[in-house]
């Protein structure tokens, strides 16, 4: 079984830091060192002691329990909820892939295990040139496609199935997280897409339950993690 992970998403709001943090969760119960890291995060909040803080961080940061500088988890944070490049330009801070590369490499060497969480689709821009869909070629790490299901996904999960396809690069499978208790035809799209998608299919998220939904500006409860961990399952 692989250790490590490039989780990457149909779109932006889709489930991918809910399913990155259930990925580690179950990592952690085989004992394993599991850590996440997202290569860029945009949108910023003040939590209650002023300190400035990114959601999807926050939850990879519960999930692994990790309890050092939230920078080794992510080496580029941008105040606006934009597109990353966009965002960087605001800023003057341009992204590069080669220090991506090395925070990544860093917290490698702290983990048994990194479930790497892309930031919105698989080919959002880093810069004029590069997407997130070159940080995963040059992770070179089995990605898991996280299917956010709503009207339109099943075109959205064969068009980014074959973008990662296109790469070159592993697919150890996908998931299907509910985003509505009122999709219509929920089983008959599920059953389209595991038609058309040779990969494996590790689960079906149902949708969160209300105590255990995600309020803005704060990360994932723990408890909405083992929910979604206990609709999913490791890749072989």
């Amino acid at each position: 079984m692989p250790r490590h992970f490039f989780v990457t998403g149909t779109d932006t709001e889709v489930g991918k830091t809910l399913v990155a943090g259930a990925l580690i969760l179950k990592l952690r119960e085989l004992n394993l060192k599991a850590n996440g890291f997202k290569p860029v995060a945009a949108g910023t909040y003040r939590n209650e002691s002023g300190i400035t803080c990114n959601e999807d961080i926050e939850t990879l940061r519960l999930a692994s329990h990790f309890e050092h500088d939230v920078a080794l988890l992510c080496p580029y944070v941008f105040d606006q909820a934009i597109a990353p490049h966009v965002a960087a330009a605001i800023q003057g801070k341009p992204l590069d892939k080669a220090l991506i590369m090395k925070a990544f490499q860093t917290l490698n060497t702290q983990s048994e295990a990194v479930v790497v969480e892309g930031a919105g689709g698989f080919l959002v821009p880093i810069n004029e040139q590069e997407d997130l869909g070159h940080i995963a070629q040059m992770m070179q790490l089995p990605v898991i496609l996280v299917v956010g299901m709503r009207l339109g996904c099943i075109n959205h999960a064969l068009l980014t199935y074959e973008a990662i396809r296109a790469r070159n690069l592993p697919i150890a499978g996908w998931v299907a997280n509910t985003l509505s208790d009122e999709m219509p035809y929920l089983q008959e799209s599920l059953k389209t897409i595991k038609n058309r998608i040779s990969s494996p299919f590790l689960g079906l998220i149902p949708p969160l339950p209300a105590h255990f939904r995600k309020l803005p500006n704060t990360p994932y409860s723990l408890k909405a993690l083992q929910f979604a961990a206990q609709h999913m399952r490791l890749p072989e």
